[in-house]
């Protein structure tokens, strides 16, 4: 089949690509001449694991193709998806100028009847307005469907090529028929292509992500608690996720969800509920909640300090908001190097891909390492705030050669409490009683 995709963002890349790797011949369509130029001389311009393989395959078999020109990019495509950006506005609403503005600009280009496809994730009845700024500049045939993706980046690749699922809202027959064959390669072991209406398919997605992060938010409450009540939070969450019914996913406590998804999803379904006289306010809590989870450490790093930050010098691993990304979206450890800034500190970061993000976004705020080890030199404390698998066996003896203390403050909850007491370390995680050396500190 011939698709374009307009976005060569992450998800926009990541969907032409996979869609490529099963045959179809698929163009991407971007306003950014530099990021076009880059991807067309095979440099790909997100880091995700297994997309470049992929993207260099099929980019050398001249099944994926790049442009700056919509015109060219739709001409003789069947099928059209719309990976756009849905910024956040200050009120929390999707801002669907760009969505919006494609839909017009096709509207003027189209000649036959095309599927445009919503695979950026937007609020309910968002077809019906693209379909109407078609409308303005097309009176032929064409139908809006509403394909939302559900993609965890570190694994975008497996998500895409085996989904557990896969959402369509249409109630178009023809469309149906021709997202059927379009899919019908991604789902030969028999998981579902779910049909339903568009804006039963638009709430999906919001659902989905909003209940995934009141799962993480509940679990960092009953981790708060556990630490005022003597309790375990590894403890409680081997015993909760070996409920079926709750299942051992997404209950790992730590200092709170960030990223391009989660609390985009959750600011705008909050939104939607309010357009509609409705107060989700188990989803209000849930950013309350994360926004404090996000700086749940800087309380134990000043106890350890004596309330004086000032002068002091921190090293911090992992500035993505997860592993296996270079997303810096939203991530708790910007938020944590601000803070500690205000208070006077100083810190030398380090992270296996995200570190360019940062640099761009901090300058010369902050000093950057090219490695983990060299990051800890005249450090007082070690701060880890993503649980990249380098982190999880460090070399404890170079740890302990270089840092200035042994302190360590752990916002991922990397290693076993009884084992790094025993190796001299202070240590504070999320949930758990702290290691205290028997010296005190």
């Amino acid at each position: 089949m011939k698709i374009a995709v307009v976005g060569t963002g992450y998800v926009g890349l990541v969907t032409g690509t996979c869609f490529a790797e099963t045959g179809n011949d698929v163009t991407c369509v971007d306003i950014d001449k530099r990021k076009i130029e880059k991807l067309a001389d095979g440099q790909i311009t997100i880091y995700e694991p297994g997309l470049e393989k992929l993207f260099l395959r099929n980019l050398k078999e001249q099944r994926l193709r790049f442009t700056t020109n919509l015109e060219e990019g739709v001409r003789d495509a069947e099928i059209i998806f719309l990976a756009l950006p849905t910024p956040p506005g200050e009120d929390g609403s999707a801002d669907l100028k760009y969505v919006l503005g494609v839909a017009e600009d096709l509207g003027k280009l189209m000649k036959e009847y095309k599927v445009i496809v919503d695979k950026s994730t937007v609020p309910v009845g968002t077809a019906e307005k693209v379909h109407a700024s078609v409308r303005k500049n097309y009176q032929g045939d064409f139908d809006v469907v509403s394909n939302p993706e559900f993609l965890r980046e570190g694994v975008a690749v497996d998500d895409f090529m085996k989904p557990d699922r896969v959402v369509v809202g249409t109630v178009s027959e023809r469309a149906r028929k021709v997202m059927e064959e379009l899919y019908n390669p991604f789902v030969r072991q028999g998981n579902p292509v779910i049909f339903m209406d568009e804006r039963s398919a638009e709430l999906t997605k919001y659902a989905a992500n909003s209940f995934l992060a009141a799962k993480i938010t509940f679990m960092n409450e009953i981790a708060q608690l556990c630490e005022r009540l003597g309790a375990d939070v590894d403890m409680v969450r081997r015993g909760v996720g070996s409920d079926e019914r709750i299942g051992k996913r997404f209950l790992f406590p730590g200092i709170g969800y960030g990223g391009s998804c989660f609390p985009k999803d959750v600011q705008a379904l909050v939104k939607s509920s309010q357009d509609v006289q409705y107060e989700f306010k188990i989803l209000n809590a849930v950013m309350e909640v994360n926004e404090r989870q996000k700086l749940h450490l800087l309380p134990k790093i000043r106890k350890y300090f004596n309330n004086d930050l000032k002068g002091k010098q921190f090293a911090l691993w992992g500035l993505a908001f997860k592993p296996n990304t270079d997303d810096i979206r939203e991530a708790p450890a910007l938020y944590i190097i601000e803070a500690l800034l205000q208070e006077g500190a100083r810190l030398t970061v380090f992270d296996p891909e995200a570190m360019n993000n940062v640099r761009e976004l901090m300058g010369d705020r902050i000093e950057y390492s090219e490695n983990q080890y060299d990051a800890l030199k005249n450090a007082d404390a070690l701060i880890i705030a993503t649980e990249w698998n380098e982190f999880r066996t460090p070399n404890f003896l170079k740890i302990v050669t270089t840092l200035k203390n042994k302190v360590i403050f752990d916002g991922r909850n990397l290693f076993d409490v009884k084992a790094i007491r025993e190796l001299g370390f202070y240590y504070e995680s999320i949930g758990r009683a702290p290691a205290i050396p028997s010296n005190g500190k």
